[in-house]
């Protein structure tokens, strides 16, 4: 299983840590360098994180996890995610879903219904502008064309069965989000079969990409830091939502690290996304300690 790292894109932070972060990430043992999304947050755009990334970072692959896809202009982000793989060299894999935060959507004035059908239209109209297609007969192509042939990879941040099933169609893999507090491995294991089930019976014969994430943290008040990012993170949707949650999270040790990542590798996901719940860049080096790599 590739071990990958995300950027603090949640937490206030500043142009020295993007260096450092990206820099420190790229340098190694990480897969991938990751950056998450949220419109009525405190986080970074998600799309000028790609391009600061893109820019300050040679070796590592880039995902998104996740572009709330139908909060925006299928062509705009065709344009960014393809502006992003050139800068990158086609180093750009683009996780999309729906998220489940309507505020968010009010914000940028989308509409929140109909969002599964509309991720797919959307999935269909960027891949349309990635192949050189102009949105509308009577307009020019929209470019710049990106590295890879056919535009960024495309994974479906999806859960439950429906979502799997559409994912299936169009989705070079699934992004799971039901380890992002404390993984379970009969969970995770249900989950690594339904994706599978889901491609067979599309008549898919490549395997599925398994990815999740997880929050954690280490170091000095490791506990108090991960249980209270919990809290923040999903009191939108209700304090008590959050405080249980928060209550539930286990990685704030190198131990409880350790036994979470093999828990996601004994499930037979292919990718895990470590989430930092610190801006401080010491935590990669508490990071790679804690896992021996």
């Amino acid at each position: 299983m590739d071990i990958a790292m995300t950027l603090p894109t949640m937490l206030p932070h500043g142009r020295d840590e993007v260096l450092r972060w990206c820099r420190g990430i790229d340098e190694g043992p990480w897969s991938s360098l990751a950056v998450p999304e949220r419109i009525t947050y405190t986080s970074h755009s998600l799309t000028v994180q790609l391009a600061a990334a893109a820019a300050l970072t040679e070796r590592v692959r880039l995902w998104t996890t996740i572009v709330i896809l139908p909060s925006h202009s299928a062509v705009r982000m065709a344009k960014d995610l393809a502006s992003v793989d050139r800068l990158s060299e086609g180093r750009l894999t683009v996780g999309v879903g729906v998220g489940g935060r309507e505020q968010d959507y009010r914000a940028v004035g989308a509409p929140f219904d109909r969002r599964w059908q509309r991720m797919d239209d959307q999935v269909a109209t960027m891949r349309s502008i990635w192949a050189g297609n102009p949105p509308e007969p009577d307009l020019d192509p929209v470019g710049p064309p990106p590295v890879q042939p056919g535009g960024p990879p495309l994974i479906a941040g999806a859960m439950g069965p429906k979502a799997t099933a559409r994912a299936a169609r169009w989705a070079g893999g699934v992004d799971d989000g039901s380890a992002v507090a404390a993984p379970d491995p009969d969970t995770l294991r249900d989950v690594a079969e339904r994706v599978r089930t889901a491609w067979r019976e599309a008549g898919r014969t490549d395997a599925p990409h398994l990815s999740t994430s997880l929050w954690y943290a280490l170091g000095p008040d490791a506990e108090a830091r991960l249980r209270g990012y919990a809290f923040d993170y999903l009191r939108v949707f209700s304090d008590e939502i959050g405080e249980a949650v928060a209550e539930n999270v286990t990685a704030f040790t190198p131990k409880a690290l350790r036994a979470a990542v093999d828990t996601v590798r004994d499930a037979g996901f292919d990718e895990l996304f470590l989430v930092p719940t610190t801006t401080a860049p010491d935590e990669l080096t508490r990071t790679r300690d804690a896992l021996g790599i």
